[in-house]
């Protein structure tokens, strides 16, 4: 698998700026087939930094609903919470 495709994106929430400001933690979505080891790997080989942890959380699709005729549902996805080595930042905005 390749490193830019387990990291989707960036999820830049309130939370995730404090996380990263309090406990040099950054918050990412990844393939939600990917495992811990490959989201350190794709991380330190896209940004060059020293991953410390990685914990990861899966969320179910939200059941969406237009109108009163189609329901459906909002896609599945995958969260992960990865700690950097003391002094080591990422930029991202």
């Amino acid at each position: 698998m390749d490193t830019t495709q387990i990291i989707r994106t960036v999820r830049l929430t309130e939370k995730a700026n404090l996380q990263a400001q309090q406990h040099n933690q950054y918050v990412f979505e990844v393939l939600p087939s990917a495992n811990k080891i490959q989201i350190k790997n794709a991380i330190e080989a896209l940004f060059g930094k020293k991953v410390i942890a990685v914990n990861t959380s899966n969320y179910a699709g939200k059941a969406r609903r237009k109108r009163t005729v189609s329901a459906g549902r909002a896609p599945s996805w995958k969260k992960a919470v990865v700690t950097l080595a003391a002094g080591q930042t990422i930029e991202l905005a």
